[in-house]
């Protein structure tokens, strides 16, 4: 195996059994009686039992079916698709949890996984004992459970509850510390499962800098989410599962926008063609939703300094209504950047009639940051209020930021932080001090 290569995979398939009845469990009583029946009462029922289990392993479902790639070291790489597509099986696969029926998964390097955050916590254990109970069971050592202990604790933010057992804990301080205790761990190979659906939001964010830290670090990470925010922040590579097979392995964006976009529509340009599959209500139903370029074409990638404009087309059903078409637009690490509400002083309180309209908002260039932005296209009725539908995620888009000194980072060539990147208006005075500070204005 290639020293590069951290994780391959080669024509890998698993197999399962569905529909095989299951013997239940007998007693000791049962067992004597059983013994003083007839034989052939005996018989019979071993023929049913047989029967029966043929009958189930007729019944055959493949969870992963020629599964192939290659994981490079220092890749942190994604794994999406929709539920029953295989993602949790392959990682048990990797993890050496479940046997593959076929093909072959090659790993090179200490595995740490978190399949199912908890696992090892003894409900009458305190909450330090847990740690180094649950830390001796993911493969840590105790020096490094010690040196890592007061760590572990404050991100789990349960300090006062350390020397109380488990059982008394909440749902969400016993999910922050089983989190907790596994994210600390040094693997080489990081397998994440739905690590982001742990806790409240604020701590979501946490596991989410905390993965963000562990890839930066040049560590492999193999991570399955539903969250496609995630994905795009974590991971420059994603691969897409479909009924046990990849059907499209590529840059992270790329992969996510087709996921989001099973009709072959580009990610920017989302239309409903069937009115039973569009997002509607008994008033209005929406059409589309579209992300244009400052010259009006619709564009995947828009330049930070061009104006971008956000289109919702839909049908009016119902005349007499004053409708609310609005936007709300997030970063990929979930952050609500805004909400943009239609404003038209054509249509401002006034009841539209029957029709087909096309809604557009401008933002303006030199305010959005760099980054993947993700676009909820919503519809509201007032008098009598009413939400007619919600599409999350309609479209995506990608912002890049130029590098020719007339945006807001001017020369700079490094990262940016913050939500927004605009373009702010600066000045400077030069204050001549004499030639005692060595200062001198020059003109």
């Amino acid at each position: 195996m290639d020293n590069t290569i951290a994780i391959r995979v080669e024509g890998l398939g698993k197999e399962y059994h569905i529909g095989k009845k299951q013997d239940s469990y007998r007693t000791l009583r049962e067992t004597i009686v059983d013994s003083f029946k007839s034989p052939l009462l005996k018989a019979a029922h071993l023929l049913r039992g047989r029967a029966s289990a043929v009958d189930g392993l007729n019944e055959k479902f493949w969870a992963l079916q020629d599964v192939s790639f290659e994981i490079k070291r220092g890749e942190v790489v994604g794994i999406i698709g929709r539920n029953g597509a295989g993602k949790s099986t392959l990682l048990k696969v990797l993890s050496r949890i479940v046997e593959p029926t076929k093909g072959c998964a090659e790993i090179r390097g200490r595995v740490g996984s978190l399949l199912e955050v908890g696992t090892g916590f003894h409900p009458q254990l305190t909450g330090r004992e847990n740690i180094y109970l649950n830390g001796a069971i993911l493969g840590m050592r105790r020096t490094e459970i010690e040196r890592k202990f007061d760590e572990i604790v404050s991100f789990a933010e349960v300090e006062k509850f350390i020397d109380t057992p488990v059982k008394h804990y909440s749902s969400g301080m016993y999910l922050r510390l089983a989190f907790a205790v596994a994210a600390h761990l040094e693997p080489e190979i990081l397998i994440v499962d739905e690590v982001l659906a742990v806790g409240d939001t604020n701590f979501q964010k946490k596991c989410l800098n905390k993965m963000h830290d562990v890839g930066q670090h040049g560590r492999t990470v193999f991570l399955v989410s539903h969250n496609m925010r995630a994905i795009t922040r974590l991971c420059k590579r994603a691969i897409l599962l479909e009924a046990g097979m990849v059907v499209r392995d590529g840059p992270a964006d790329k992969v996510v926008n087709s996921y989001l976009n099973p009709r072959n529509s580009t990610n920017v340009e989302r239309v409903w063609p069937d009115p039973a599959y569009a997002p509607a209500g008994d008033v209005v139903r929406l059409r589309a939703v579209r992300v244009r370029g400052g010259d009006g074409l619709v564009r995947e990638v828009l330049d930070i300094r061009k104006p971008i404009g956000i289109e919702m087309e839909f049908e009016v059903l119902r005349q007499g209504y004053v409708l609310v078409p609005h936007f709300n637009i997030d970063n990929e690490e979930g952050v609500s950047l805004f909400t943009t509400i239609d404003n038209d002083p054509a249509w401002r309180n006034r009841p539209r009639p029957a029709g087909i309209y096309t809604s557009i908002a401008w933002i303006p260039g030199n305010l959005l940051s760099e980054g993947m932005l993700f676009v909820e296209a919503a519809m509201l009725t007032l008098n009598p209020r009413s939400t007619q539908f919600t599409a999350s995620d309609a479209v995506s888009f990608r912002v890049m930021d130029s590098f020719e000194g007339d945006s807001a980072r001017g020369d700079w060539t490094g990262s940016m932080s913050g939500v927004i990147r605009p373009l702010l208006k600066w000045s400077t005075t030069v204050h001549s001090g004499g030639e005692e500070n060595g200062m001198r204005e020059s003109i």
